[in-house]
């Protein structure tokens, strides 16, 4: 074994036994590398990518290959997953100098972490215009050896490319933004099979969550529609797949993430709000039973992914042959023989399939929990229990809101970015602090606890503590006392999940409204700045963002409940979809929104406010509904 068998990570520890000597990353690696004068070969991949695991059979597990590795480089193996920050650091280096990314990433830097070279997936023998793994090595072992002043000088050049950081917009910020978004969005509109683009196809959640705030519901139903069609969607187990590969959403990548799930089901949930379509809440259910069924740990939080492979073979759990037992007309061609299940089922030969399906071997579950995907979570559990009166999920929200503020906290209240097997690691990124606080506030509005409301800003005016650039604005991935990479950068691309960025800044704006705190909502703007250059060339890439920028341009809407969420009067208040409103329940005297407001001869009441300036309080569900 080597040095990953110490590790917690499923993917490192999936490489423990390889010939290669494997670091993880670390001082020790750091120092080897630069006491031994070689140059570190960087791979960077996670438990549910496959073509990871078929890049470590084909090269990481042959002993030729390992030699050549041992002997020329300190070979270090990272999880994406627990460093998104040495992910996005290098993953941007292998961008400029290949024009594009992915997983496996490899990647070559001197021994002071500088990237002089790198790519993604290579064969072990040459193939579609790429060298073998083995070329590769020897080559780059050659260039260092003989010709180690020009790679010195690319790097250092390759990282100051990395330095150079987006610039603000420093114009005024309108809702014309917004308007100029969605004409941009119709324009990279499927009009056939909904999303944006062609193939793959990846589903933009947070791109729905924006259109359904607008009243844009065509784009958003055919998109919801053709997602949920089967294929992409799991028709019998619940929970959507990673992305699909063809422009229908048919054939996926079989991984199934917990960010994906926990996204989609609130996309879902506002489409039924939106549109009535009982099948939206269906999915949403479907997927939330998915989560806690086949994602949840047993100590109240979630598992981070289910393998795209079943014993090395692609999508074998979730595909199908007549023989199966599968209605015919509803299997379309695969691999293998097998094929996808899509098209109307039945409730009897759901069940039934799904019974038979749970007989066959399950895909490997990388049981590590992340902070940011379980806030992720947590805002999906406590909405959905809320809307869907189910006290189940909230009692689920609420454990796995216990174990995020435990398990996954310091002792000082900091959080930790990953938890598995009883160790918490890793310095939490700007992303756990804000899917974490947006998740507890949701749990305050679902439960009416202010604890919840308490420990949402707390964790958010941490966040402005250790992320914020107070010179340019926005936050930084990395906290002000993190680990020094060779760039602190900032990220604001929504996709596959919401940047750091984006949700502090829509978390800081519903603060802000509670609160009335103008410094809150300068933070958030400061943040949005930086993508008002680019939302008009590229849009659904930043969904989450135009998200907090329709917050930041509605008028004000506070409501203040007091008294219990169970009540007529609450339930009647916070039935409708409306986003943009901002909800906080007392009484108390902490939270400037509920302050002075009781309830009313003994009874609650609702406070509708705008600007902290609210109407007569309302005692019955009729005059709200009126």
């Amino acid at each position: 074994m080597n040095r990953l068998a110490g590790e917690t990570s499923p993917y490192l520890l999936q490489h423990a036994d390889n010939p290669v000597d494997w670091h993880p990353w670390g001082d020790e690696a750091l120092a080897r590398a630069r006491e031994e004068d070689k140059p570190i070969l960087l791979s960077i991949g996670y438990a549910a990518c496959h073509w990871c695991h078929v890049m470590e059979h084909e090269s990481f597990e042959d002993e030729g290959t390992a030699a050549l590795m041992n002997e020329h480089f300190v070979s270090v193996k990272v999880d994406r997953e627990e460093r998104p920050d040495l992910d996005s650091v290098y993953m941007d280096a292998v961008v400029s100098l290949t024009g594009h990314g992915g997983w496996p990433m490899t990647i070559f830097l001197t021994p002071t972490g500088e990237p002089f070279f790198g790519g993604t997936y290579y064969p072990p023998e040459p193939r579609h215009g790429l060298p073998s793994f083995r070329q590769l090595l020897q080559a780059v072992a050659d260039a260092w050896r003989d010709r180690r002043s020009d790679i010195e000088r690319d790097a250092g050049a390759i990282v100051e490319s990395l330095r150079a950081t987006a610039e603000p917009s420093h114009e005024p910020l309108t809702s014309s933004l917004l308007t100029d978004a969605v004409r941009g969005l119709r324009g990279q509109f499927d009009p056939v099979w909904g999303g944006f683009g062609n193939a793959p196809k990846f589903p933009p959640a947070s791109v729905l969550e924006f259109l359904l705030r607008r009243g844009e519901v065509e784009m958003a139903v055919k998109t919801l529609d053709a997602m949920a069609a089967g294929g992409m969607y799991d028709l019998l187990g619940g929970g959507f797949h990673r992305y699909s590969v063809d422009r229908e959403w048919l054939v996926p990548h079989f991984e199934k993430m917990l960010y994906d799930n926990a996204l989609l089901v609130p996309a879902y949930l506002h489409g039924w709000l939106v549109t009535g379509d009982e099948r939206y809440r269906e999915v949403a259910e479907q997927t939330l039973d998915y989560m806690l069924r086949e994602l949840r740990l047993p100590e109240g939080g979630f598992a981070s992914s289910q393998d795209a492979d079943t014993d090395g073979i692609e999508g074998l759990t979730y595909t199908w042959t007549e023989e199966d037992g599968a209605p015919s007309e509803l299997l379309h061609p695969f691999e293998h023989g097998r094929s996808i299940l899509r098209g109307e089922l039945d409730a009897g030969t759901r069940a039934r399939l799904f019974a038979e399906r749970e007989q066959r071997p399950k895909p490997l579950r990388d049981d590590k929990a992340i902070a940011s995907w379980n806030g992720l979570a947590l805002a999906a559990l406590a909405e959905a229990g809320r809307r869907l009166d189910r006290p189940d999920l909230l009692q689920r929200a609420q454990e796995l809101a216990e174990f995020i503020l435990g398990r996954l906290s310091t002792p000082e209240g900091r959080l930790f970015r990953t938890w598995r097997a009883g160790k918490a690691k890793h310095d939490g990124v700007l992303e756990d602090y804000a899917d974490v606080a947006n998740g507890l506030y949701e749990l305050h509005v679902a439960t009416g606890q202010l604890r919840w409301l308490g420990e949402a800003r707390r964790l958010a005016m941490l966040a402005v503590e250790l992320f914020a650039d107070e010179e340019r604005g926005g936050f930084f991935l990395t906290p002000v006392d993190g680990e020094q990479l060779v760039n602190r950068k900032k990220d604001f691309d929504d996709n596959p999940t919401p940047s750091g960025n984006s949700m502090l800044a829509y978390v800081l704006l519903r603060l802000a409204r509670i609160w009335g705190d103008a410094e809150l909502e300068r933070q958030a703007v400061g943040a949005l700045r930086f993508v008002a250059r680019v939302l008009p060339q590229a849009p659904s890439a930043f969904g989450h963002a135009l998200t907090a920028l329709d917050l930041h341009f509605s008028p004000p809407r506070e409501i203040a409940v007091i008294g219990s969420p169970e009540s007529d009067v609450a339930r009647a208040a916070l039935a409708p979809f409306e986003p943009n409103a901002v909800v906080a329940f007392g009484p108390s005297e902490e939270v400037p929104l509920l302050q002075g407001k009781s309830l009313v001869d003994g009874r609650p009441a609702v406070y509708v406010c705008e600007n902290f300036a609210c109407r007569t309080p309302i005692t019955e569900p009729a005059v709200l509904i009126k």
